[in-house]
């Protein structure tokens, strides 16, 4: 029988995740440039008060390229020679294994036996060894930091500081290119993408807002700051499976909880509306967790919210799910 939620760790007995500094999100931003795409600012109302920034016109389909990228050329070549290895919900393991095809190296990747499986064909299609294993199984394995013992590089997705950083670099180009923006909408699954957006925005301008977004499925970061630490939630069906994590990790809970102005939940109903808006109105084709922010966005009262803009962070749909919210 497996533990009940409020009894498992949280953490492996690593310290917090340090904040990176401005100066290494600028290096990561060189160190991806020519690799990864400087994503536009898209309008997407006309009072100019709404607008996204569509990470999923990375390489490999969401921002993770922008981290994943960033941490394998932080590598030593012969740490890169070993070839690379993660625990992913999909969307880390599709960009770590596009890396690993850039870089000629083999790549392993473990993920839950639900993973969609338009993901763990696009997986196999581009030569990752997948691993699909239950999900509890899969967090034993972390939480008893199984991963040590890795023959490959391990990259581990909410942890890392230079993919901390890379992540981060999200926030130095929207702070370039919307100057007067007041309020930023970003999904939250394990935190490694907001802990870096995050990062690069407060430290340029401390004003701006930094809001998460979370399913009302997988409500983990903000049961966390209610209580004040981290907690396991229970995990219930989502179309957001990109950020299906049902805890807060004691590594990374006291950098969130520092530079995260709010956490918001919305409902799985205002998701699929919003992937239908997305792919009628921008012509955006969006996975669940990648239209959670602009839903996030739509939930907050324009009057109190501002100028604004959000994070579309992946496009890998399951096609039958596509099909039915667009027919809905």
């Amino acid at each position: 029988m497996a533990e009940p939620a409020k009894n498992r760790p949280t953490g492996w007995g690593d310290p917090p995740v340090i904040q990176p500094a401005l100066e290494s999100i600028r290096a990561a931003g060189q160190r991806i440039r020519g690799a990864a795409v400087r994503t536009p600012i898209l309008k997407f109302d006309a009072a100019d008060n709404l607008c996204i920034k569509p990470e999923l016109l990375q390489p490999s389909g969401s921002f993770k390229f922008r981290g994943v990228y960033n941490w394998a050329l932080s590598l030593s070549p012969a740490e890169r020679s070993r070839g690379f290895s993660t625990f992913s919900a999909g969307n880390t393991a599709l960009a770590l294994g596009y890396v690993a095809r850039m870089l000629g190296v083999p790549c392993r990747s473990i993920l839950p036996e639900y993973a969609p499986e338009n993901k763990v064909s696009a997986l196999e299609s581009i030569g990752v060894d997948t691993v699909l294993v239950p999900f509890d199984e899969m967090m034993d394995w972390v939480f008893r930091a199984g991963w040590r013992r890795e023959p490959y590089s391990f990259l581990n997705p909410w942890t890392e500081t230079e993919l901390v950083a890379g992540h981060a670099t999200i926030g130095l180009e929207l702070m370039e290119d919307t100057p007067d923006v007041k309020t930023v909408f970003v999904p939250v699954g394990g935190g490694a993408l907001i802990a870096g957006v995050a990062s690069a925005i407060k430290q340029q301008n401390p004003s701006v807002r930094v809001v998460g977004v979370q399913t009302e499925s997988y409500p983990a970061l903000a049961t966390s700051v209610a209580a004040g630490h981290p907690v396991w939630v229970e995990s219930k069906p989502t179309i957001c499976d990109g950020v299906a994590v049902p805890f807060t990790t004691d590594q990374l809970f006291p950098l969130l909880r520092r530079l995260v102005d709010r956490v918001i939940t919305v409902p799985e109903s205002a998701v699929r509306a919003m992937i239908r808006l997305l792919a009628l109105r921008a012509k955006l084709v969006v996975e669940g967790a990648g239209a959670l922010a602009i839903a996030g966005v739509l939930a907050v009262p324009e009057d109190e919210r501002g100028k604004s803009v959000g994070l579309v962070t992946g496009g890998s749909i399951n096609p039958t799910l596509l099909s039915e919210i667009l027919g809905g």
